[in-house]
């Protein structure tokens, strides 16, 4: 089951609570897999800006985690916690 349709409590899921953005984000990372956030920017249509935001909100609801890119580390690579 996905973050997006899940509590803890019985409560209304976090994700539920973000903004329409993080849950466009959370979604194309649910259906594309790991990726950076040019990349999510690419396929979502947002603008940079507004994908960093949804990440950061995301990452605070720990329903995304980041790690720095192998292929260049001056990226992150973004994906759903599991």
């Amino acid at each position: 089951m996905s973050a997006l349709n899940q509590s803890d409590d019985g409560s209304e899921p976090p994700i539920q609570t973000l903004p329409p953005s993080a849950k466009l984000v959370y979604k194309v990372l649910e259906y594309e897999g790991a990726m950076t956030q040019d990349q999510i920017a690419t396929e979502s249509r947002l603008c940079s800006r507004t994908v960093r935001y949804a990440l950061r909100k995301l990452e605070r609801t720990d329903a995304v985690t980041s790690r720095v890119s192998l292929e260049d580390a001056r990226q992150s690579v973004y994906r759903l916690s599991t």
